[in-house]
């Protein structure tokens, strides 16, 4: 016999080895010797009042074993000499989209822009130590996108999409913890996602496929609306049979190439803002309210903030405890950033975008000139602004917060872990109002929310412009372009996606529609 329950369990309770077993049976009613094992089917922390306590989820075998079976199995065919699907990116998106076509028996052919894993690392050490942007191998573009340094947050809320669960029982496959299936927040931490690609890769050529590595599309060959090739950097071309198009939202030379050639795009509403860096410590003590150091058993503390200000959301995003701020351009001339978290999230530092949503329609009359690509010039001319605010290298603007809302110049700033260094700015008028006023409003209202977190201490910097594409790639009910056949947008880059996990879903389902459509 198999129960699930919900258990509650103190900080207390939790150090003590068998727990749960001693919950369930006083729960069941039952002699703690009836339960054969107990498993783990969700974890979470609930930090609402002064006891933090964990919540459980779990299965309670009741005289009979436990199975040791994954809930799924594998079984990927040899492709070699199949029928060929092109993939262009190999991030999320297109390694998904890879994997299933090798289950279902096809053959993917990948193009990645960028490196490999191993290689990409000399191009971000560039970033941070000489401020040199490869525009082809960055934290944006290589093998894995820019989900490899964005510490593998696996939360989502598009669980209509697809199965959430072969997602992560696949990223279980390729060597990540099976913690990821029982955490209600998981992430992998961005020191261990590059040898789970890796993995990902090699299951991909050990099975037939290819992956082609530094390797851009330059163009579409298209005859009758239907796309017969793509023309790679090199000036060679390649037939195509179908292409699943999984560059990202930070591919803006295809953006810019679908548009000069007629093929249909449409300008999509999009967030902007700030990285906002607290110390870790803060965090800690306003959502576990806890003097001093947090409990060991309890993680680095996370929040998630939104506040409405002039009919426009206002929100944290990609919060990363324990974490990192990244630079995240794609070319010289601009500054983006991002963040990221090692998995055992043990900086000292905690950071989180807090963007201010855009309405394309509505809030960008200046940019109208630029048709459906208005979003776009929009983030460059912010990223230009950042880049100069810095002082015209990787060095990012900042400001301590406090002085941002109350709008004055800082005299000087915190520790960061911005690698590149920072240099203060005036944010608080450098920024267009659209995005400034909004989030000086939206920063003093987290503050009322969360006592604590509107402080000198922290640090605000930009800016954090790459949360979504500005830029929609359409399509059909069957995922294919409304205008040409064989082209299969997906992912983030197609706007259709928000994370690695609703990017992967997408990249399944791309592949299981070029396939159908052949």
């Amino acid at each position: 016999m198999v129960k699930e329950l919900q258990l509650r369990v103190n900080l207390v309770e939790e150090r003590k080895d068998n727990i749960l077993q001693l919950k369930a049976a006083k729960k069941l009613g039952i002699n703690i010797a009836d339960i054969t094992s107990v498993k783990v089917l969700r974890k979470s922390i609930d930090a609402r009042k002064k006891e933090v306590v964990f919540n459980y989820k779990v299965a309670v075998y009741i005289s009979e074993p436990q199975p040791d079976t994954p809930d799924y199995i594998f079984e990927y065919k040899d492709v070699s000499n199949a029928k060929e699907i092109h993939i262009v990116g190999f991030g999320p998106a297109g390694m998904y989209a890879a994997l299933r076509c090798i289950e279902l028996g096809y053959k993917p052919i990948v193009l990645e822009r960028g490196k490999n894993v191993q290689d990409r690392r000399r191009d971000l050490r560039a970033i941070n130590q000489f401020h040199e942007v490869n525009p082809d191998s960055n934290y944006c573009f290589g093998e894995g996108g820019a989900g490899t340094y964005s510490d593998g947050k696996l939360y989502t809320r598009s669980l209509k999409r697809g199965d959430v669960r072969k997602i992560f029982e696949n990223l279980v496959y390729h060597g990540a913890t099976d913690q990821i299936l029982v955490d209600a927040h998981p992430h992998i931490g961005t020191n261990k996602l590059p040898k789970i690609i890796q993995n990902i890769r090699e299951t991909i050529l050990k099975h037939g496929g290819e992956i082609h590595f530094e390797t851009r599309v330059t163009d579409f060959i298209v005859k009758n609306n239907k796309l017969q090739a793509i023309q790679l950097q090199n000036g060679s071309e390649m037939a195509v049979n179908a292409v699943i198009l999984a560059t990202g939202h930070s591919a803006r030379d295809i953006y810019e190439l679908l548009h000069k050639k007629d093929i249909l795009l449409k300008a999509k509403s999009f967030a902007m803002g700030v990285r906002v860096e607290h110390p870790q410590e803060i965090i800690d003590q306003i959502q576990y309210s806890c003097t001093g150091q947090r409990d060991e058993l309890l993680p680095a503390a996370a929040y998630s903030l939104v506040h409405q200000v002039g009919n426009r959301g206002v929100y944290s995003f990609c919060m990363c405890p324990g974490g990192f701020i990244v630079p995240a351009a794609t070319a010289n001339g601009e500054v983006v950033v991002n963040g990221m978290s090692p998995s055992r999230r043990n900086n000292k530092f905690a950071n989180s975008g807090i963007v201010v949503e855009i309405n394309v329609d509505k809030d960008l009359p200046k940019y109208e000139k630029y048709g459906v690509l208005k979003g776009l010039q929009y983030q460059k001319d912010l990223e230009k602004m950042a880049f100069n605010a810095g002082g015209r290298s990787q060095v990012a603007p900042a400001q301590r917060l406090t002085d941002f809302v109350e709008g004055r110049l800082s005299s000087s700033l915190n520790d960061c872990s911005y690698q590149p260094g920072l240099n203060s700015s005036p944010l608080h008028s450098l920024l267009p109002k659209l995005i400034g006023s909004r989030l000086r409003k939206g920063f003093a209202a987290f503050g009322q929310k969360m006592h604590g977190y509107y402080t000198a201490e922290a640090n605000i910097v930009g800016v954090e412009s790459r949360t979504s594409s500005p830029v929609n790639i359409p399509r059909k009910e069957n995922l294919e372009h409304p205008q040409i056949k064989g082209l299969f947008p997906c992912g983030e880059g197609g706007g259709y996606a928000g994370g690695i996990v609703s990017a992967a879903m997408d990249g399944e389902r791309c592949a299981e529609a070029a396939i159908a459509n052949l």
